[in-house]
């Protein structure tokens, strides 16, 4: 299982912008599905942004929908989470997950997450300010 470090997060003012980074180590994140998730505190964890190993399948939540996009680069086994317009009902601890190979649903593992935590980044924090 690939180990997944994120970074990137911090404090930034309502109507900015941030980027954050999953980094995939021990194996390539070009071979597995990857979600990003949140959990606001005293919230449950929100799956915002799933997709699967070559991209031909997306799952966004509608709270980020136009705002956020995702991309990969193969290469340095890294997604990256770009987010606009930010809200100050975005702060959270985001994390990213990962999944090997091909899965039924990238709705699914947004709405149901990874089960395992050998799955998960330990998470960065990103506040917005209003």
């Amino acid at each position: 299982q690939v180990q997944l470090v994120e970074s990137g997060g911090g404090l930034v003012q309502a109507g900015g912008s941030l980027r954050l980074s999953c980094v995939g180590s021990g194996a390539s994140l070009r071979y597995y599905a990857v979600g990003w998730f949140r959990q606001a505190a005293g919230k449950e964890r929100e799956g915002i942004f799933c997709m699967d190993s070559d991209i031909q399948n997306t799952y966004v939540a509608d709270s980020v929908k136009g705002r956020f996009t995702v991309s990969r680069d193969n290469a340095k086994s890294t997604v990256f989470l770009d987010m606009n317009n930010l809200k100050p009902e975005d702060t959270a601890v985001y994390y990213c997950a990962a999944e090997p190979g091909r899965i039924t649903s990238v709705q699914a593992m947004c709405v149901n997450g990874l089960p395992g935590k050998d799955k998960w980044g330990q998470g960065t924090q990103v506040t917005v300010s209003s």
